[in-house]
């Protein structure tokens, strides 16, 4: 798979899973600060919506406030519709490949990262194929690009105990590779699945 296939495969899988929540956990609070589920699936619908030309206008539009520009599209996207509604314009994105500025894996890391942010939340394991988990945690471990992955494991060592990743040195932190790639999105709640003389560390950091 390339990885707008991986995309598109993400996508389908987790729109199904959505069509499965009650209406409760759609109002429950996602592992993404100060977000709702049904916040973090708009948020989801807006970006796959999103090109770069549009983006830079909404940027502009919002006195380059990224923060508050994403705000106003979750609430355009969220404003009267049910959370069928939502569930149903995610799932008409499926197959896009537009997004905002950016390199591809990162649409990639936010479909499954805020996939985890909201089965998480409300306590439904949702599965994910490893090799997608590495791909993007490979990306990650790189970048600061918005997350600032790569200054928040800076002189750990991440070792996946349910395949065969690893990476830094230092206090090491170990167990299944999704948990990692939460722990370095700055998730605390994923440290829970994780052991080893670095979650210490990691709890300390933003």
């Amino acid at each position: 798979m390339d990885t707008w296939q991986m995309i598109k495969a993400e996508r389908a899988s987790l729109v199904d899973a959505l069509d499965k929540l009650s209406d409760t956990d759609w109002d429950q609070p996602s592992l993404c600060v100060n977000w709702t589920v049904r916040e973090v699936v708009a948020h989801l619908v807006a970006t796959a919506n999103m090109t770069p030309p549009k983006f830079f206008a909404k940027l502009v539009g919002n006195g380059f406030s990224f923060q508050s520009m994403v705000r106003k599209d979750i609430a355009q996207v969220t404003a009267g519709r049910t959370n069928a509604e939502l569930v149903g314009l995610l799932r008409s994105r499926v197959d896009a490949r537009t997004a905002p500025p950016g390199p591809t894996l990162s649409w990639l890391g936010e479909t499954i990262v805020h996939g985890e942010d909201i089965f998480r939340a409300v306590g439904v394991p949702h599965q994910h194929p490893v090799e997608r988990v590495v791909v993007v945690a490979d990306f990650y471990k790189s970048s600061n690009l918005l997350i600032g992955a790569k200054s928040r494991i800076s002189g750990i060592t991440l070792r996946a105990t349910d395949t065969d990743w690893q990476h830094g040195s230092g206090p090491e932190v170990s167990g299944p590779v999704i948990a990692l790639l939460m722990a370095m999105t700055g998730r605390k709640a994923a440290l829970d699945d994780l052991t080893g003389d670095g979650v210490a560390v990691l709890r300390e950091r933003d």
